[in-house]
């Protein structure tokens, strides 16, 4: 008999009894729906988390204050100031493994377009902090060097202050004021969204930092109060530039050995792969729990064919009467359990590409379908229909044809 011809067999069989061929696959439904839905789920998380990151800066090190101490008290990261704008020279010049650096000022800031106010985070920054930001400009330009360094007021916006402040309409040319100090809108910023703490990255304009200094937070001269942004070479070089940074920044502030450092370097590099590594065991977890569910789908297939074989014990005798051998009988109870197994491995496909899509779209997730996982799903559980099929099929093929032909139900 030809396999296509076993197969149609195979299938007639099945559908004799609808629903109990049906109740059979439901395991093996849910094992390959549930492995489907979590991987893409795990997947989906990891690519948002991954966005998250390089939303934040490309290959970047964050270095701020320490905390200062006074008396005892402690006042917590960033409260010293022991960061200075000679240091972002040190790091560019000496840290062999740094690509861009740029300071990073922040305050808070009522700022005021021509009917319209908001109250918003100012950041003063050179044109470096850009590119370690990995951030483009939607409409106009950036500030370059020349307007770093000529204290110019202009300011690059970012969505956020574009809707608040302007209703929408492209501001570049338009006058913003900041305080009561008038700036010219040169660009605004591609859209970020949100950091993983829910700040609105677009919620932002960006001034050239000396003029930040000049005209809205003095009084610390050559002191950066704020922190320093770092970008490496590439993003295996992070590390090698997180130890590089550290030992100029001790070598200019002439820290002891036995001195603690003054300043803080984050890798954000880290923080990201910590976050993809808790994500991945969740992933794992659920996974493991989709795989007992194939089990016991694989289980209920090897009940069902061994009920199967005992019902039609008469059957199997008259086949073996006519010429069948036992081969013959081995093949078609094991082609039964296979079509059932992969038809639960189909139907699990369907109902897993559906469920990680609501779930995606619940979330507000990329639609992540692996199909390398899909059709392993789909092999696994045609896998397993041989294997918990292959007992009962080897049972039917050693029954006596006597004993067989004899047997009633």
């Amino acid at each position: 008999m030809s396999p296509w011809a076993t197969i149609k067999v195979a299938i007639k069989a099945l559908l004799r009894n609808k629903l109990r061929s049906l109740l059979t696959v439901l395991g093996i439904v849910i094992g390959v729906a549930a492995v489907i839905a979590m991987v893409a789920i795990g997947q989906g998380a990891r690519n948002r988390v991954k966005g998250v990151f390089e939303a934040m800066g490309t290959n970047l090190l964050v270095v701020s204050p320490a905390s200062q101490n006074t008396g005892g008290v402690r006042g917590g990261g960033g409260t010293a100031s022991t960061l200075t704008f000679s240091d972002i020279d040190f790091i560019r010049n000496e840290a062999s493994a740094v690509r861009w650096v740029a300071p990073q000022l922040q305050t808070k800031v009522q700022a005021a377009g021509d009917d319209q106010n908001w109250n918003t985070q100012v950041t003063g920054t050179t044109p470096e902090y850009f590119q370690i930001r990995s951030w483009a400009a939607t409409s106009g330009q950036l500030f370059d060097d020349a307007a770093d360094a000529g204290g110019a007021k202009v300011a690059v916006v970012g969505n956020t202050i574009v809707q608040q402040l302007y209703g929408g309409a492209n501001p570049v040319g338009q006058t913003v004021r900041l305080g009561n100090v008038p700036f010219t809108i040169v660009g605004v910023l591609a859209v970020k969204g949100q950091s993983p703490m829910g700040q609105d990255y677009d919620d932002v304009i960006i001034i050239p930092s000396r003029t930040f200094r000049a005209k809205l937070q003095g009084g610390l001269g050559n002191f950066l109060r704020g922190s320093i942004y770092v970008s490496a070479v590439s993003a295996d070089a992070t590390a090698l530039a997180e130890s590089q940074v550290t030992e100029v920044l001790r070598a200019h502030h002439k820290l002891k050995d036995d001195e603690e450092d003054d300043f803080r370097v984050r890798n954000l590099a880290e923080f990201a792969e910590a976050q993809s590594q808790s994500t991945d065991t969740i992933t794992t977890l659920l996974a493991a729990i989709a795989a007992v569910s194939l089990l016991v789908g694989g289980i209920g297939v090897m009940n069902i064919m061994l009920v199967s074989v005992v019902e039609r014990t008469r059957e199997i005798g008259i086949r073996m009467a006519v010429g069948a051998r036992p081969i013959d009988l081995m093949v078609q109870f094991l082609a039964e359990a296979l079509v059932l197994a992969a038809l639960g491995g189909l139907i699990g496909l369907g109902v897993g590409a559906l469920a990680a899509s609501t779930l995606a779209t619940k979330f507000g997730w990329a639609v992540v379908f692996p199909s390398d996982v899909a059709a392993l799903a789909v092999l696994v559980s045609g896998g397993i229909g041989v294997t918990f099929g292959l007992y009962p099929a080897v049972k039917a093929s050693r029954l006596d044809p006597i004993t067989a032909l004899r047997f009633e139900a």
